[in-house]
C-alpha cells in the first residue's frame, strides 16, 4: 500500500510517469526503505495506465462492498427472534463506563 500511495503522491505532484527513484525518494523522506521487487511490481502495473481511470474503477468496485449496518441488522434479527437485546444495552453501558474511567486515569484534565 505504501508503494501505491507514494506513486499517487508523485502523480499528484505533477510526475505522470514516476520512476523507481522518484518513489524511493518519497518513501525515504519518511524513513521507509523500499523493496525493489514490490516497487517494480507497482510501477509495471500502473505506469501505462491513467490514474484517474484506475481510481474510478476502484471506486466502482467499492460501491458493492457493505459498509456498516451488518452488526445492527444481525442484532435486530436476534432481538426480533426473542434474542438478547438487553445484553447489547448492557455492553454499551459498560463501554461508556470504561471510557470515562480511562479519562480519569490519565492524571490531567482537558483544560489544565
Amino acid at each position: 500500500m505504501r508503494y501505491v500511495a507514494a506513486y499517487l503522491l508523485a502523480v499528484l505532484g505533477g510526475n505522470n510517469k514516476p520512476s523507481a527513484k522518484d518513489i524511493k525518494a518519497i518513501l525515504g523522506s519518511v524513513g521507509i526503505e523500499a523493496e525493489s521487487e514490490r516497487l517494480n511490481k507497482v510501477i509495471s502495473e500502473l505506469n501505462d495506465k491513467d490514474i484517474d481511470e484506475v481510481l474510478n474503477a476502484g471506486l466502482s468496485k467499492l460501491a458493492c462492498v457493505p459498509a456498516g449496518g451488518a452488526v445492527a441488522a444481525s442484532t435486530a434479527t436476534t432481538a426480533a427472534a426473542g434474542g438478547a437485546a438487553p445484553a447489547v444495552e448492557k455492553k454499551e453501558e459498560e463501554k461508556k463506563e470504561e471510557s470515562e474511567e480511562s479519562d480519569e486515569d490519565m492524571g490531567f484534565g482537558l483544560f489544565d
